[in-house]
Formats: structure tokens, C-alpha cells, sequence
């Protein structure tokens, strides 16, 4: 059966992440190895003993999820099961990008390595945060940041699925648009315990640093279509591809829209490739008929047939 495979960003991430794959399969002993040699570090024995508080760092989050998912992924390949359409949430789309051969595994590592860098550094030098809104409509979300854009610097980061979204901007603003979004009725508007914002101008400075690691790298067209963050359409073109990835550091995620399109286009059997179940849980809330199988341990991989 032709299944979509879905990528996680960080949050997924869980001490003794891919510690079972990594027992049973030689695949995944090397690209650990192969990722400690590119990260200059032990990332396995963090991903595998943490502590958590280690493991919930940006820069060794995004490499973890990664590697994570891009073992998956591999094994499932071996298995005879490959995607027909791919997609990542936020950091899952440089591993999606490995699954659809855009690019090898260690020069995506490279590329996250950079970008979960840069990204912790403008989190340090533009101070902000990010908050989750639960229970309004996107179109009430808007009305609330883009009233709020004379105050300071906030907007949405991830439309994830019908009634929540996260905002990122500066801590100030996003307090103001959480306060906003109570008097408007939401269920739930919680800040969340981040170390940038995400997905807001404030990370302009990672965009800038970004685009020199990437014009130094190569992604390939693809024949697999990636429906990216940015517009939610598929793209096959390896140098929009950059361009888009660039754009994603500053943008909103539009996952409702890329889960959206995917089902349009056909996909209605799709794999959460990586940690967690994250996706699973935003798929049902987006299209009800989809399935979604889970791919991260050695009982899930098992339990899908080619």
C-alpha cells in the first residue's frame, strides 16, 4: 500500500529514543557512529541515558529527532515500504528531505547540526518565546497578532491542526496575545518553555547564518514530492527546496494545510516516521478518514507490512 511518510520537529524527542533500533539493527549502529563523528560528540549516549534536561538542548534535540527519524525511515525502506509524499514538521522536513533522496544522511546531519545552532544563538541574542493557543480559529489568531504588530514582535509559528496554533515572537508580545486570546475565549493560551522564537522574524539571524551552509550544500530534485512548511504545496525542485528551507526559520508552519493538501492529492494512509506519535495526534484532529501508523521502535517497524 502507497504510504505517506511524516516527519516530527522537536518535542518528540524522549531519553532511550532509538536505543531499541539501535540493539537490534546494524543500520542504526552506524549511523550513530556516523553521527558522532559528524557532531563531535557522543549524541547516542545522549539520546539513549540523556539526562532529559541534555537531551531538551536545541542544538542536540534537532540531530536527535533526525537521526532518529532517518534510521526509521531507512528501515523501512529495507522492509520494502517507501513513501509516495513526504513531509517534516519544521526540523522533520530535513529528514523528510533524506527519505525522498534529496540529500545523504550525513550532509542533512551537517545542515541540522548548522541550523540547531544558529538557532539557540539567535534565541540568545533575540530573547524570545512562544505560546500555545488552543480553541480559536486561525482567523482569530491573526486578527489577534496582527493587532498586536505596533506593540512588538509576534505572529503565528505552527498551525498545526483546527483550534491550535503556537505563536513566537518577543516575550512581552506573546504575553499580551495570550492574555488576547483568554478574553477571546480560547481554552487554553499557555506559554511554552522554548529557547527562541521559532518561526518569527527574531530568527533572522539563523536564516542569514543558514543560507551560507546551504548554498555549500546540494539538494538534488526529487522525484518524491515534499509538501513544504512554507506553502504547503509538493516541490520537487531541489534549489526551491533551499530557498523554502530558508524562508522556514521566519514562517509559519502550515501543517493543517500541508496534512490538508496531502489527503487532496491522494494520501490517506500515511507513517509518522521518528519519535513519538506527535503528527498522529494533529492527523486525527485534521482529517478523521486518514490513517497513520507509527515508526520509531522496533515493535512499530515490525508491525508494518511492505
Amino acid at each position: 500500500m502507497n504510504k505517506a511518510f511524516i516527519f516530527p520537529g522537536q518535542a518528540s524527542q524522549f531519553v532511550g529514543m532509538a536505543a531499541d533500533l539501535y540493539e537490534k539493527y546494524d543500520l542504526a549502529k552506524k549511523h550513530f557512529e556516523q553521527a558522532n563523528e559528524i557532531m563531535e560528540m557522543d549524541l547516542k549516549s545522549i539520546c539513549f541515558n540523556g539526562p532529559e534536561e541534555e537531551l531538551k538542548k536545541t542544538f542536540l534535540t534537532q540531530p536527535a529527532i533526525f537521526v532518529h527519524s532517518c534510521i526509521s525511515a531507512e528501515l523501512l525502506k529495507e522492509k520494502g515500504v517507501k513513501p509516495v509524499a513526504v513531509a517534516g514538521h519544521s526540523l522533520g522536513e530535513y529528514s523528510a528531505l533524506v527519505a525522498a533522496d534529496a540529500l545523504d544522511f550525513a550532509s542533512g546531519l551537517e545542515l541540522v547540526k548548522e541550523r540547531s545552532r544558529l538557532m539557540f544563538e539567535a534565541g540568545q541574542k533575540n530573547p524570545g518565546t512562544m505560546g500555545a493557543i488552543i480553541g480559536l480559529s486561525n482567523e482569530q489568531v491573526n486578527e489577534i497578532c496582527d493587532g498586536l504588530k505596533d506593540v512588538g514582535v509576534v505572529q503565528p509559528a505552527n498551525y498545526n491542526s483546527p483550534g491550535q496554533i503556537a505563536i513566537s515572537g518577543d516575550k512581552g508580545t506573546v504575553l499580551k496575545a495570550l492574555d488576547a486570546a483568554k478574553e477571546m475565549g480560547s481554552r487554553k493560551a499557555v506559554e511554552l518553555v522554548v529557547s527562541g522564537a521559532f518561526h518569527s522574524p527574531l530568527m533572522l539571524d539563523a536564516q542569514n547564518g543558514l543560507a551560507e551552509a546551504l548554498n555549500k550544500s546540494e539538494i538534488k530534485n526529487i522525484e518524491i514530492p515534499l509538501y513544504t512548511n512554507v506553502t504547503a504545496k509538493p516541490e520537487t525542485d531541489g534549489e526551491k527546496i533551499k530557498q523554502l528551507l530558508l524562508k522556514q526559520l521566519t514562517s509559519p508552519v502550515l501543517w493543517q494545510d500541508i496534512v490538508g493538501q496531502m489527503v487532496k492529492d491522494g494520501n490517506q494512509n500515511f507513517i509518522e516516521v521518528g519519535p513519538g506519535k506527535v503528527l498522529k495526534g494533529l492527523l486525527k484532529r485534521i482529517d478523521r478518514d486518514s490513517s497513520c501508523d507509527l515508526c520509531g521502535t522496533v515493535d512499530q517497524l515490525e508491525s508494518i507490512g511492505a
